[in-house]
């Protein structure tokens, strides 16, 4: 990677052999109503430009609780950009070449049952996909790689997380099926009554792209769900409205900020879980068959695996 010193670094993709100036081990990204946090200090702004293009903004290379991080707002400055047009392996990538091994995900949900409270949270188990046509692998043009996704989320992970949230007194449900779907469009009754039915648990718009991916890049990646409303299924509640979200969202961040913090805190410096070797056995094209400009392109996933 390239460095270009000024205001902010500057990462130009993984051709040079340049390395970062700094590795950062836990990555942190925020969703809807968690922009920033407040306990970032020693705080570094960071532009990376990978392969797949530019993320959603600038990382944020910070301390949090003793450890380095990297914060990354999902949306942009300013709430940007809508789900459908998230860039979601420029932001993974990102990740990756910062030498990010956890990623721990905060996003807004509608919840699906009686019993999960807005104002809740939720860390889930499982994802059902109701997306249409998002990129959702590193592979492809000349390198195929099956990556297992039974378990979409790193359990010691959600553990870690389900943990923290209890130590600092939040109601938390641990496991749950999230539902990803297409948006920006909320619901309708008939669509959260059908999800209902499946047995499906909250309800949001932007996380299983991201678990894909990572598991792709060998990232560990776990979500604290901060459910916000009933989605349109509930008699007794109105319809989800964004100024019924961003009030739930604004009581909510500190407590996902608390949680998450604590969740640093508890992160071991070694992993142990499988995510770290996701690919020893996914890569299906013979090393000699790999197109010399797709294995220099993705030298940071597989690099270990084609030496």
């Amino acid at each position: 990677m390239t460095i270009v010193q000024g205001p902010e670094s500057r990462v130009q993709g993984p051709e040079s052999s340049v390395q970062s100036p700094e590795s950062v081990s836990i990555g942190i990204i925020g969703g809807s109503g968690l922009y920033d946090m407040a306990e970032l200090t020693d705080r570094e702004s960071r532009v990376i430009e990978t392969p797949f293009g530019s993320p959603s903004g600038p990382y944020v290379i910070a301390t949090l609780r003793g450890r380095r991080v990297a914060f990354l707002a999902r949306h942009g400055e300013g709430h940007r950009f809508t789900p459908s047009e998230l860039n979601h392996r420029a932001n993974i990538f990102g990740f990756k070449t910062l030498g990010v091994e956890w990623i721990l995900s905060a996003s807004a949900v509608g919840s699906l049952r009686e019993d999960f409270k807005p104002l809740d949270l939720v860390v889930p188990d499982q994802f059902f996909d109701r997306t249409r046509g998002r990129i959702s692998t590193f592979f492809g043009e000349g390198l195929v790689a099956h990556v297992g996704f039974a378990h979409p989320f790193c359990a010691p992970l959600s553990s870690i997380l389900t943990a923290s949230a209890k130590s600092v007194h939040a109601t938390v449900h641990e496991g749950g099926t999230y539902v990803c779907m297409e948006g920006p469009q909320f619901s309708t009754v008939a669509e959260s009554e059908f999800y209902r039915k499946q047995g499906w648990d909250i309800i949001g718009m932007t996380n299983l792209q991201e678990a894909k991916l990572a598991r792709e890049a060998e990232i560990c990646y776990s979500t604290l769900a901060l459910v916000t409303d009933y989605d349109c299924w509930h008699p007794e509640h109105d319809s989800v409205t964004v100024e019924m979200i961003v009030a739930n969202l604004m009581q909510n961040a500190k407590t996902a900020q608390q949680v998450i913090a604590a969740a640093v805190e508890r992160l071991p410096i070694e992993r142990t879980c499988e995510c770290a070797r996701a690919l020893a056995t996914a890569l299906i094209t013979r090393p000699e068959a790999i197109p010399a400009a797709r294995k220099a392109l993705l030298q940071p996933l597989i690099g270990k695996y084609l030496s």
